[in-house]
């Protein structure tokens, strides 16, 4: 059994003051409008169009993780994705836009939503109220693709000095830089391809999407306890833990689980160990997450990987309620083992 040092585990720990971003990740990157967003890989290799863009921890986990944090009324250009694409919102009060054109349709959330976006659609979405807000943000597969962009945003972006080769590369000949020979330049959707990436009804966008007193505990979870909740939010399939499917279940596939995690002051999760990658985001509240040979403290903002295989419980030491969202790295998750049932054995 692989054993995980104090060292080892802060490696894969990702703090919010430790967040490394960037303001040019995209071929939108100098849109009025856009230009004042930064875009984070937290675990790779993401979708950025720079190379420059820096990935906290490259590991293969069978998704990715990435974030968004923008000002008031900053907007991130209409895009869609081959892979799912499943916002956290932390701060700020956002609105997702639908539509190559802005449009076809729209919908507000705030801190604690949850919201999925379907593959092969177009979506932007744009930070409505003061101050600075912090998207934590979910993509389906190791490889979740390229971006694809809607044709306005290749005419702005050209406007400004900014072109995009095929493959995904940015180019800024402001800076110098110049198209490669031979190289081909990524082109705009065509009118059949536009017609692929149709919208879907906004009465099926709105299931999508889901609110902190919409996100029930589910009293068969294994996790369950006295202060403990764990919440089932995206679900592809009924899984092996105690949770069925949903309740936002697509026609597309996810590849992983989202669940909610809430401890009361003083609560404890024992020592257990999972078959899949799991990735604890937390949103509020503090969360101690504790092994055989160490210890971790984490705070609203901070991301943590932990190693498949590893016996791990959780602790709240604050006053406050500590709610974290989890990513289980399969689409139906094994129930956990125990460090009882392990040392046993």
């Amino acid at each position: 059994m692989t054993k995980w040092t104090q060292t080892e585990m802060e490696k894969r720990l990702v703090r919010y003051a430790d967040l490394k971003g960037l303001r040019n990740a995209f071929i939108d990157a100098r849109t009025p409008g856009s230009d004042r967003k930064e875009n984070f890989t937290i675990i790779g290799p993401g979708v950025s169009e720079n190379p420059a863009q820096v990935v906290h921890i490259p590991e293969a986990h069978g998704f990715n993780v990435g974030a968004a944090r923008q000002p008031f009324g900053c907007t991130n250009s209409q895009h869609s994705h081959l892979t799912a694409e499943t916002f956290v919102v932390h701060t700020g009060k956002w609105r997702f836009v639908f539509g190559a054109n802005k449009d076809e349709g729209y919908l507000d959330v705030e801190p604690g939503d949850v919201a999925t976006v379907p593959t092969h659609m177009f979506r932007g979405f744009e930070k409505r109220d003061e101050g600075t807000g912090f998207l934590y943000v979910v993509l389906g597969h190791d490889d979740p693709g390229k971006v694809v962009w809607a044709p306005s945003v290749f005419k702005m972006a050209e406007d400004f000095g900014l072109k995009l080769l095929k493959g995904g590369k940015l180019i800024d000949t402001t800076l110098g830089e110049k198209v490669p020979e031979g190289a081909e330049l990524e082109q705009p959707p065509t009118a059949e391809k536009l017609k692929e990436l149709a919208t879907p009804p906004m009465d099926e966008l709105a299931k999508y999407a889901l609110k902190p007193e919409q996100m029930k505990a589910n009293p068969n979870s294994p996790l369950a306890g006295e202060g403990v909740e764990e919440a089932a939010l995206i679900g592809d399939v009924d899984a092996g833990d105690g949770f069925t499917a949903g309740p936002i279940v697509g026609h597309w596939q996810h590849g992983f689980a989202l669940r909610r995690l809430k401890l009361a002051t003083g609560a404890t999760i024992a020592p257990h160990s999972r078959s899949e990658q799991e990735v604890i985001f937390v949103q509020s509240g503090t969360l101690e997450v504790n092994w055989a040979d160490g210890k971790l403290i984490m705070g609203a903002g901070d991301t943590l990987t932990v190693p498949i295989g590893l016996a791990h419980g959780f602790r709240n030491p604050a006053s406050a309620d500590a709610i974290a969202f989890v990513v289980r790295g399969a689409a139906a998750p094994a129930a956990p083992v125990w460090a009882t049932a392990q040392a046993a054995e």
